[in-house]
């Protein structure tokens, strides 16, 4: 049976992709740091095969613990060492950063933090583990490290970092373990929120037509590009870059 390491996981994007591995009958590792939407997932569902960790991936010492509880739960099903995926998926979700030059070092530094140093903590402690079964790892970019609006300097430099992370790390630790990366557009994910800020989203008009695949994302559009990317399929696919966002990227705008 295939093992997963999702990070973010408990609500969002990271919570469609381990419902789709679970959906696929792998057993899955989720680790957030937020406490309600642990809850939340641990509660709403229940399976054997996840575990749900509540850890900040910026955390030297809780990715160390967090690691340690994976490993004690696969002991506890019998299961032999080594992961198949990592998914690095957390990190603060809201892009605007304000003007900056009102932007202060330590809000920066959250930024980067939660998407870059978190992801580098939890590749250095799967890496030994991916290795064991020949895994894969997606990176979890964004359009926004290619274009941007106004005000998003920090996320946007946290993504384009997550970007080129994704190209040395395939290069550093090919051919046992694949890297890729993600980068999502527009994806609707307030659905898939912790049950306190979960709500249902209709759309305008003007909303699905500025895409040429015609809607909004879901998250269920980035777990399939996930479990792909995990799968025999790409097995040739290292050091990519691959934007999931229904064209939106590719339309040229101009003011009328």
């Amino acid at each position: 049976m295939k093992t997963a390491i999702v990070t973010g996981g408990a609500q969002g994007i990271g919570r469609g992709i381990a419902q789709a591995l679970l959906a696929q009958s792998w057993r899955v590792a989720v680790i957030d740091q937020d406490a309600e939407a642990v809850r939340d997932l641990t509660t709403e569902m229940p399976s054997s095969h996840l575990i749900v960790i509540r850890a900040d991936v910026a955390s030297e010492k809780d990715v160390e613990k967090a690691f340690q509880k994976i490993a004690t739960w696969q002991e506890g099903s019998g299961e032999q060492d080594g992961i198949d995926l990592l998914v690095s998926n957390a990190g603060i979700a809201n892009p605007s950063s304000g003007p900056i030059e009102q932007l202060d070092l330590k809000r920066w530094q959250s930024w980067q933090d939660s998407h870059v140093t978190g992801a580098f903590l939890m590749v250095r402690n799967a890496v030994s583990l991916l290795r064991l079964r020949k895994g894969a790892i997606v990176m979890m970019a964004s359009t926004r490290a290619l274009q941007s609006e106004p005000h998003t300097e920090a996320y946007a430099a946290a993504k384009g970092a997550i970007c080129a992370m994704t190209h040395a790390l395939a290069i550093s630790l090919g051919p046992d373990i694949r890297v890729n990366a993600i980068l999502p557009g527009w994806i609707e994910t307030r659905p898939w929120a912790k049950a306190e800020t979960r709500e249902t989203v209709e759309h305008r008009d003007i909303d699905r037509e500025q895409h040429p695949a015609g809607r909004v994302g879901e998250p269920c559009d980035i777990a399939a590009t996930v479990l792909f990317l995990a799968s025999d399929g790409a097995k040739f696919i290292t050091g990519q870059q691959i934007t999931v966002d229904g064209g939106m990227t590719r339309k040229m705008i101009y003011a009328h």
